[in-house]
């Protein structure tokens, strides 16, 4: 009794505090995070959050401001209105309530960020672009309404060397009644920052005498002089940032000089001008030094420039300007440049043999992973079948090759047309799908329950099909080297990733013959057992004991469905998985009850046949929807175990701090990836190493689909998972095999 008296009594206290609180008159609220969305974002390059600033609550006639704060990282800038030589404007699209209207980005003053021989106009460190919103006297939001709901979706092109385009969603609850002003410093710092028009005279009346003028000289040059400038700034050196894109020289240096209040410049025209504008709007600042550090205190002004004289010609258009398209052409030499010229002319003779090698290899270690034990097993069945028969043996050993080779070449040609077509796809990318996931656990359920003898295929198809492995034992072996190969997929052995990854960059007829080697390895074991008599002689004769094998056998199949089943659930979540298992279990009661006789097969089918449907329409969009929050989970599970969620430009920027990193490239449903990370990634030796060597830990999870992890795994030369890459400072990065042993990581480590 005493406890439940003080669980009132401090609701009710809660409850009169929480009054309180509304109706205080002066009281300050910031503006909530919808439970739908989130009003920051961070990418290991940017900070950006929506800020809103309403002193007097949303209501018409009241001054109300949003705005997009950005902080950069170290190095690392956003673009203003005008970008300059390169980059691109932060673009922010609003969605708001009816009533409020947004206006343009009250754009602070930028700062010039010289590249090379390039100029841009940016910021760096923080900063806030505020916009402001008119509150129209149609705004109700309704008597019951306490929140405005903001949305803002921002796009934003960050540069240091490399450029990221990156974007993000932002979502507010702004309280309609109550002030909204925790961030009043940060908007008024910004409005600070925004220029302030230049004015000669007392009333705002300019001359023609004393306009601010741009005479265009010869030699492609313009003559500036810009009236009524604040007299603290007579006599200093300033920086023009012009509001016109591709009319002035950025990079170009020029002369400047004061004629008492009149600041003059000749600046030297753009080689790629593309417009010829009648007036021109700039920007002027006191000179900032270069590199300097803290908040920029400086105050802009603007002024728009009365065009005197005739244009010269404008250019003719390009793509880019000469230095950004000569500066481009260098990046592609030193990122792609071999496999530029790999594609269009082909490997060499060498290349390609190696390559081809590695594949028939490669293929040839496959088969000692454990994804294909379960269907070579199904072939050891079929050897003793036709242990005394060998031209059986001969056909069914090429039929099952053809079969492994060319579902490589189908699965490889899909793989490249899917590249061709702009998808940042690698090998195993089918397994990305939960909906070919699932396809495949219900496939190796069948096949469990067959072999398990729950059913026979004659009982219930037609005798025409059901008599097809009998007559055509050709075709049965054809299909189990599909199968081989659908259950191969997931697992990458020693030497294949290599000659993988060389794929990407061959012309299709070489790429797809590395693949074919890839095939010709895996069936080599059982097509060269086929044609060698001693070991059909070597194997036991058809007996009783095939029977209890093949049930046997049925056991491996459903290890298997439970590996689909727990990928799945890293993809779906938990009820993505759940879903699959009542599916599972629904059609094994639907191929049980077409196994039975009489009428009780008419009813029990009728019935399990309607449950089906009914399941799959219940359960089946479960398995195929991603949750939002299931995303978070694989990360929150490697921060706790001391790895650490990989990003583009995260070991770059790790390395840069002078740290080694050890990235991960993995997927869940690669058999590979979780026997490394199992064994050798869970050794108590290499975990003492790493952390005496201070490595940073990161791991890159594809198990869905990302672009950003695909094109990482290609400038490294691969095209699948597991990839092991040790990064270091000041050295080029340390591709390891992809089945690890603890010697190789250690001895990696030994030397870092």
């Amino acid at each position: 009794m005493p406890s439940r008296l003080f669980h009132r009594l401090a609701a009710t206290l809660f409850f009169i505090a929480a009054s309180a609180l509304w109706t205080g008159a002066n009281a300050q609220f910031s503006p909530k995070t919808s439970g739908q969305g989130t009003s920051v974002v961070t990418t290991p390059y940017v900070r950006a959050e929506l800020l809103a600033h309403a002193p007097q609550g949303v209501a018409p006639g009241q001054p109300l401001w949003l705005g997009l704060q950005i902080t950069h990282q170290p190095e690392w800038h956003t673009y203003w209105k005008n970008p300059g030589d390169s980059g691109l404007p932060t673009d922010l699209a609003w969605t708001l309530p009816a009533g409020l209207d947004a206006g343009e980005i009250a754009w602070p003053l930028p700062k010039k960020i010289p590249i090379g021989t390039l100029a841009n106009y940016g910021y760096e460190g923080t900063v806030l672009l505020p916009v402001p919103v008119t509150v129209a006297s149609t705004f109700a939001p309704g008597p019951l309404a306490k929140d405005a709901t903001i949305q803002l979706r921002a796009s934003w092109l960050v540069c240091r060397k490399e450029c990221i385009p990156e974007e993000g969603e932002f979502t507010l609850q702004l309280p309609i009644q109550s002030t909204t002003a925790l961030n009043g410093a940060a908007f008024e710092a910004a409005a600070k920052a925004h220029p302030r028009p230049v004015m000669a005279g007392t009333n705002g009346i300019v001359p023609d005498s004393q306009a601010s003028q741009a005479q265009i000289a010869d030699g492609n040059v313009l003559n500036v002089s810009v009236h009524g400038l604040p007299v603290a700034l007579r006599g200093k050196a300033l920086d023009l940032f012009p509001e016109a894109a591709e009319v002035i020289d950025n990079a170009a240096s020029w002369k400047q000089s004061w004629n008492g209040s009149v600041w003059t410049a000749q600046i030297p025209l753009s080689a790629q001008r593309s417009a010829s504008p009648s007036l021109i709007p700039v920007v002027l600042a006191e000179q900032s030094p270069a590199h300097a550090a803290g908040p920029d205190t400086r105050n802009g002004y603007r002024a728009e420039l009365k065009v005197l004289g005739t244009w010269p010609p404008v250019a003719s258009m390009t793509a880019v300007s000469p230095a950004l398209e000569a500066a481009l052409k260098a990046n592609a030499a030193q990122a792609g440049g071999a496999a530029t010229s790999a594609a269009g002319s082909g490997a060499s003779s060498i290349t390609l043999t190696a390559a081809l090698l590695g594949a028939l290899l490669g293929g040839l270690i496959l088969n000692l992973m454990p994804c294909v034990f379960p269907v070579l097993a199904i072939k050891v069945v079929g050897f003793t079948q036709h242990a005394q028969d060998r031209r059986a043996h001969r056909v069914s050993g090429i039929a099952y090759t053809a079969g492994v080779v060319l579902s490589f070449i189908a699965l490889g040609a899909l793989m490249l047309g899917l590249r061709a077509a702009g998808e940042a796809v690698g090998w195993g990318f089918q397994l990305q799908s939960p909906a070919v996931v699932a396809s495949l656990a219900a496939l190796f359920t069948l096949i469990a329950l067959n072999l398990a003898g729950v059913f026979e295929f004659g009982h219930f198809l037609p005798s025409s099909v059901a008599s097809l492995q009998a007559r055509h034992p050709v075709a049965d072996s054809f299909l189990t080297g599909v199968l081989a190969v659908a259950v191969a997929s997931p697992c990458t052995a020693p030497f294949m990733g290599a000659s993988l990854g060389l794929t990407a960059t061959l012309p299709a007829p070489q790429a797809l013959a590395v693949l074919a080697a890839l095939g010709l390895g895996l069936a080599l074991p059982y097509l060269a057992a086929s044609f060698v008599p001693a070991v059909a002689r070597a194997l036991p004769r058809p007996g009783a004991w095939m029977d209890t094998f093949r049930k046997l056998m049925a056991f491996p199949m459903l290890a298997t469905v439970v590996w689909l089943v727990w990928v799945l659930g890293q993809q779906s979540g938990i009820d993505g998985a759940g879903a699959l298992l009542i599916l599972l279990v629904g059609l094994s009661l639907v191929v049980w009850a077409l196994s039975l006789a009489g009428r009780a097969r008419v009813w029990m089918a009728t019935v399990s046949i309607a449950a089906m449907a009914l399941l799959v329409w219940a359960f089946a969009p479960h398995i195929t929807h991603i949750p939002t929050a299931q995303a978070a989970t694989p990360s929150q599970q490697a921060s706790a175990t001391g790895w650490q969620p990989w990003a583009p430009g995260a070991a770059e920027q790790i390395v840069a701090g002078g740290r080694p990193v050890f990235v991960d490239f993995t997927a869940a449903w690669c058999v590979t990836c979780q026997y490394n990370k199992k064994t050798t990634l869970a050794d108590a030796d290499v975990l003492a190493d790493l952390q005496a060597k201070n490595v940073a830990l990161l791991r890159a999870d594809w198990t869905r689909r990302d672009p950003a992890i695909t094109a990482a795994l290609a400038s490294l030369g691969r095209s699948g998972v597991p990839v092991y890459v040790f990064y270091r400072p000041g050295k080029p990065p340390v591709v390891l095999t992809e089945v690890l042993s603890v010697d190789e990581v250690r001895a990696t480590i030994a030397q870092l």
